[in-house]
């Protein structure tokens, strides 16, 4: 293997060459760089730019897998809920959950069974239990339709998921990992004890060749198509592709709780407070056959969410008409690249994830020839790993990458061991992880801060935010607004340390201040980014 550089000095070789940078291949960076292997991450487009950022935005168990008898996958979300709240309290918060019960769908007695398991399958320290409630059509403040009488509470978290993998990102960075967005994984051969690979910058000339020990591919919907075209290698396992959307709307009902509904179909839908002054709903569940770079709602989803909370809500609206579509701010849909079990029902599709490990040699490759190397027959307990994850889910990604180090351990027989589950993530420096406490301490440190913004910055960046307004002591300082709520130095800070690069990347993936700019704010920052490169 090559132990040296490039012409300008860059590193070549790696322990770990990583395809994707979603939450499961930023997570293995972290833990792996961690443990004091060399790493090197390569991601197509921006981190989180795919299914990762488009997800209901919850740390959970699955309340409803447990109808599917899948006892492990919740016990083990739930177990990991906990550690992420401790590990990640200014992203992660706790969130009280109201499930209004259907007489026609589910009895009460199955639903109280479900959520007894829920309080007790998991590590539940932190989070309150599940109460059943009574619904009073006559309370103003209850916003569900006055045919709704009985209820269960329960709790789980939500997450600013683009930001998880963000953090992992800069964690893994800062323990010696090479992050490297916009930049494609082209081809890789086996040479037995190591990876020879091509990858290729956007903004480089040429593409590069480094040489890997392993190559780790968490390419989420692409998965399979790294191993059959990247790598001309057959597969055996199968990727199951599920749509999942969301609409974003005006708020539809005041108080911090959220809202699980069941449908007659089976499902549940969520609506969720968001940022403020939007509610988030979704999801929905559809087979997807095509490019997941061009996913979006249909307008038959956007129909079958609103419908729903029609059925469920009281018009509550500015002018107390139903929901529609015409009320959508905003929409997003991405494909989850579930592990195809053949199960019949998207819905039904198993969340866990499967960790592929082979050792083949490439098709055209000597040692792969049996005409030519008498070794062939060796081949598939030879080769250097190769290692591809199939399926998953957010609240479940920090266990994955655990037990894929595990599996890739044999070969790094030097490797450190686990230290995931105690180590805060950037930012996460909270005292007791309360985050009132917290922000109230950053008003008074920060006392000429506009208060919504220092609200802003502690929840997106927690104690991180030091960085962020270091060698700044008044508004005029942070520079004139490029736009509503967006000044040059967060900009730049987002730019030198946290890999954005677009307009796209700065308003939906480290900030969600996207859902409020217009068209030509957006076009202001561009022209700002443009002049800034």
């Amino acid at each position: 293997m090559n132990k040296g550089g490039d012409q300008d000095g860059n590193r070549t070789d790696y322990d770990l060459l990583i395809i994707g940078g979603g939450i499961n291949g930023c997570g293995i960076a972290r833990d792996a760089a961690g443990r004091g292997l060399t790493v090197l991450l390569v991601e197509m487009s921006d981190l989180a730019a795919a299914t990762s950022s488009r997800s209901t935005k919850l740390i959970h168990g699955g309340l409803r897998y447990l109808e599917y008898f899948e006892f492990l996958l919740v016990r083990k979300a739930l177990t990991e809920r906990e550690i992420l709240l401790h590990i990640a309290p200014h992203i992660i918060r706790p969130m009280k959950f109201i499930l209004p019960h259907e007489d026609h769908l589910r009895p009460k007695w199955l639903i109280r069974l479900g959520l007894f398991l829920y309080d007790h399958l998991g590590m539940r320290k932190t989070l309150g239990r599940s109460r059943r409630i009574k619904l009073n059509p006559d309370d103003p403040a209850n916003p569900l339709s006055p045919r709704l009488r009985d209820a269960f509470s329960y709790y789980d978290c939500w997450v600013d998921d683009a930001r998880l993998v963000i953090l992992n990102a800069l964690d893994a960075r800062d323990q010696g990992a090479d992050i490297r967005t916009r930049t494609r994984f082209l081809t890789a051969q086996n040479r037995g004890d190591h990876w020879r690979a091509t990858i290729a910058g956007s903004r480089t000339a040429a593409p590069q060749t480094i040489t890997a020990k392993a190559l780790v591919n968490a390419a989420g919907p692409w998965v399979s198509d790294i191993i059959e075209q990247n790598l001309a290698l057959p597969a055996h396992n199968r990727l199951r592709l599920i749509k999942g959307s969301h609409i974003i709307v005006p708020r539809l009902f005041d108080g911090p709780d959220a809202y699980i509904l069941q449908i007659e179909d089976g499902r549940i839908i969520f609506a969720i407070p968001y940022e403020t002054d939007f509610t988030l709903i979704g999801t929905t569940d559809v087979p997807f056959d095509g490019d997941p770079a061009n996913v979006a709602i249909s307008p038959a989803e956007i129909d079958y969410l609103c419908h729903h909370i029609n059925g469920h809500f009281r018009p509550t609206l500015t002018h107390g008409r139903p929901l529609s579509a015409a009320d959508v701010v905003s929409s997003y849909a991405g494909v989850r690249p579930l592990y195809d079990d053949a199960t019949q029902e998207a819905s039904a599709v198993t969340r866990d994830y499967v960790l592929a490990l082979r050792r083949d040699y490439a098709p055209g490759d000597k040692m792969n020839n049996p005409q030519s190397d008498s070794r062939h027959q060796a081949a598939e307990s030879e080769g250097a790993p190769l290692l591809s994850v199939f399926g998953g889910k957010i609240t479940t990604y920090r266990l994955l990458a655990e037990k894929a180090l595990e599996r890739l351990a044999a070969f790094f027989p030097h490797m450190a061991g686990r230290w995931t589950a105690t180590a805060r993530l950037p930012g996460g420096n909270i005292p007791d992880g309360d985050r009132d406490r917290f922000l109230r301490a950053k008003m008074a440190q920060y006392p000429w801060l506009d208060e919504n913004l220092c609200q802003r910055y502690a929840r997106l960046y927690g104690s991180r935010m030091d960085i962020l307004l270091k060698g700044i002591g008044q508004m005029a300082d942070m520079g004139p607004a490029i736009g509503p709520g967006l000044y040059p130095c967060e900009a730049k800070f987002l730019i030198r340390q946290e890999w954005a690069v677009t307009a796209e990347d700065i308003l939906w993936r480290r900030t969600k201040l996207g859902l409020t700019w217009t068209e030509p704010e957006v076009t202001q920052l561009e022209q700002w980014l443009q002049e800034t490169a």
